[in-house]
């Protein structure tokens, strides 16, 4: 596998954890972040997914 096909990390560089443990950044959790990169894309996409859940809580 070439390094392009691999899941981007969702990191924009504005790294602090909330009450919760949830980046405010990228809306990883910490196990999440400290994990991503022994991650396969598979459970990469899993996370992007509850990335995308807690993007929408946060935007209301």
């Amino acid at each position: 596998m070439k390094v392009a096909d691999k899941v981007r990390s969702p990191c924009v560089n504005v790294c602090a954890l909330d009450e919760n443990d949830i980046c405010i950044g990228c809306q990883r959790s910490g196990d999440e972040i400290l994990r991503w990169t022994t991650m396969t894309n598979d459970e990469r996409r899993e996370v992007l997914l509850k990335v995308a859940e807690r993007e929408k809580k946060v935007s209301i």
